[in-house]
């Protein structure tokens, strides 16, 4: 209870302080009291969803949208101050100076600026509009993302094999069965190969999937559709009631994806073949870093593939990428990870600039890296969770197309 008073009147400082910028910019009583009115009704709400019994972290969509609006009130709060504050510094030297130096020794400070107060309403209302445009828009903004990725050693057969890959569906943040249906059928409209989804297909229980499995049910390749889980995949967010309810949603969770028809690789791996030719695609359970679920055995997923096979990993989390994969002694072609969501918000201007907070806690966030020879693909994910939208961070679909060295 005490976190939440010392947050509140937080919250109620940095609320006290921006709406100063309201009452200088605008000399409407109505402006501001809208804005005193926006102010109550956002934290009201946040309050009511969080301070209840939330079993375990379980977010749900009512408390998304809570932080969601908390989280664009917020930016606008502290856009606003910082200009306030910088010119409070300024009126306080003012002041001080004028005490000091005036023939007019009584201290006194100067009024705020108006068009100050309008030029930071301006600046905050920019990540205002853009977080509640990704709430309603952004997270359905779906973006195919194509690469090209060559080798030596590719068997001929492969030149041109086509990759789909999906990851972090988070199906139970949907809310838009249409805008859904249009981005599976904007994934069977790449025809490629193969489909492999990298996990996270629920944010906590297998029942948030169900409503959605009819249409990731209709995803198909010639190839075949393959899938690894993620730590949310495993329940452990929920506080269950026993270890054995746990336990079998794990187990509804994998019958429903074998029901949809993926193949679920745990630890495990199989071979694509094509003309004669074939490539070894490995799948593990999640193994991350910094308190993720550290289930996925490598080892175990390597039985019975050779060293000079051409090799796929399915790893949801790229932290096992950096950590073990490109170190390991077999070489892995191509590893294909999310997990990170590109923390869904940032700015990406290709060939330009690409940023997000989630850096400074990932070195791959998004997209494609080598090292040591081999690649690895970090989708930004299909879903979102937690804030409930993308700004910046689109939901992607990665289409891969291998080539062969020296072919034409």
């Amino acid at each position: 209870m005490l976190r939440w008073i010392i947050f509140f009147i937080i919250y109620l400082v940095l609320g006290f302080y921006s709406f100063q910028a309201v009452k200088t910019a605008s000399r409407y009583p109505w402006v501001h009291y809208l804005f005193i009115a926006l102010y109550i009704l956002v934290i009201a709400n946040f309050l009511y969803q969080f301070m209840g019994t939330d079993g375990g972290r379980v977010l749900s969509r009512p408390k998304s949208y809570a932080f969601g609006f908390l989280l664009a009130m917020l930016a606008f709060q502290i856009i606003t101050i910082i200009f306030l504050f910088s010119e409070d510094i300024f009126r306080l030297l003012l002041g001080v100076y004028q005490k000091i130096f005036s023939t007019e020794k009584e201290f006194s400070i100067p009024s705020r600026r108006r068009f100050l107060s309008l030029i930071a309403l301006g600046v905050a209302a920019l990540p205002f509009g853009a977080l509640l445009m990704g709430m309603y828009k952004g997270k359905y903004n779906y973006k195919v993302l194509k690469y090209q990725l060559e080798f030596d050693d590719l068997p001929d057969a492969f030149d041109g094999y086509r990759i789909t890959q999906i990851s972090d569906v988070h199906s139970g943040s949907f809310d838009n069965r249409k805008k859904v249906a249009y981005g599976v059928d904007l994934i069977n409209k790449q025809q490629s190969d193969v489909i492999l989804f990298t996990g996270d297909m629920v944010n906590n229980k297998t029942e948030e999937m169900r409503p959605w499995a009819d249409l990731f049910s209709t995803l198909e390749a010639k190839g075949g559709v393959y899938s690894v889980l993620g730590n949310h995949d495993y329940g452990d967010y929920v506080d269950w009631e026993s270890e054995a309810e746990k336990k079998q949603n794990l187990k509804d969770l994998k019958a429903l994806q074998k029901e949809m028809g993926f193949d679920l690789l745990l630890d495990s791996h199989r071979y694509l073949e094509k003309d004669g030719d074939r490539i070894a695609l490995l799948g593990v359970e999640n193994w991350g870093r910094g308190g993720f679920k550290k289930a996925g055995d490598l080892e175990k997923a390597k039985e019975g593939v050779a060293k000079d096979d051409f090799k796929i990993l399915m790893s949801h989390d790229p932290s096992h990428w950096e950590d073990v994969v490109i170190n390991d002694d077999y070489h892995f072609h191509l590893t294909l990870s999310g997990h990170t969501h590109g923390m869904q918000f940032g700015v990406e201007i290709p060939g330009w600039i690409k940023w997000s907070p989630v850096k400074w806690r990932y070195k791959y966030w998004a997209g494609i890296y080598e090292e040591l020879g081999q690649f690895i693909n970090v989708n930004r994910g299909f879903g979102f969770i937690g804030y409930p939208g993308r700004v910046g961070i689109w939901p992607e679909i990665s289409v891969i197309t291998l080539k062969k060295k020296g072919l034409t």
